[in-house]
């Protein structure tokens, strides 16, 4: 099989060009080729090199947002081939996200649960204004490996630990792993919280997400 056609997903990853994603994606379901194939080796492959050019200050939060989009709408040309073969992507855990009560801000929270869902993971995003406990009863309903908060208002930090002290009194803190983070946020306030992870960018969450699965 020629990798032509894995690079040219990679590089539309990586260009954030989502149409053209999607195209390589429809492309893929044409000519035959496992769609599971098709992310692992082309639009994932992509999605790795932005995040790592990111890390190292080549690529800029607007690429990341682009890449991050053309994954996801080649994601979706390929699901419904998925569910036709009765194949699925390997899932690396299952993740609740939002903005804690009080806070509307959503692109960073949003762009966190677009990369996590991008490299493995099922994401049930709550939006904004979240109160506490609508994180815990979805957690509880799906079974979540882990709960993200997200804040970016100094003010509502509080709700991050609030959320840690409310498991632990419902007697369910060793269920899930607690990842927060948000501009004000510290990893001194993630340890001071008894939170189990921190990223400071949305790249570095997904990091943080798959060290937690693999129990870092």
């Amino acid at each position: 099989m020629s990798t032509d056609i894995f690079q040219a997903m990679a590089q539309s990853v990586i260009d954030g060009e989502k149409e053209e994603a999607a195209r390589l994606a429809r492309q893929a379901v044409t000519d035959g080729i496992d769609p599971l194939v098709a992310i692992d080796q082309g639009f994932v492959a992509g999605m790795r090199y932005v995040g790592e050019q990111y890390t190292l200050g080549e690529m800029f939060l607007p690429d990341l947002v682009l890449a991050a989009e053309a994954m996801k709408a080649a994601i979706a040309e390929l699901e419904p081939e998925m569910a036709r073969r009765g194949t699925a992507r390997q899932v690396l855990g299952t993740v609740v996200i939002g903005t804690v009560e009080g806070d509307i801000h959503d692109i960073g929270k949003t762009l966190v649960g677009t990369l996590l869902s991008a490299n493995g993971f099922k994401v049930y995003d709550l939006g904004v204004n979240v109160p506490l406990q609508t994180f815990l009863d979805k957690a509880l309903e799906v079974n979540a490996d882990i709960i993200g908060l997200s804040t970016l208002l100094t003010t509502t930090m509080i709700n991050q630990r609030k959320f840690v002290q409310a498991l632990e009194a419902a007697g369910v803190r060793s269920r899930f792993k607690v990842l927060v983070g948000g501009a004000p946020v510290t990893r001194s306030w993630a340890a001071e919280i008894g939170a189990d992870g921190y990223s400071e960018d949305a790249s570095g969450a997904v990091q943080a997400a798959i060290q937690l699965m693999q129990g870092g």
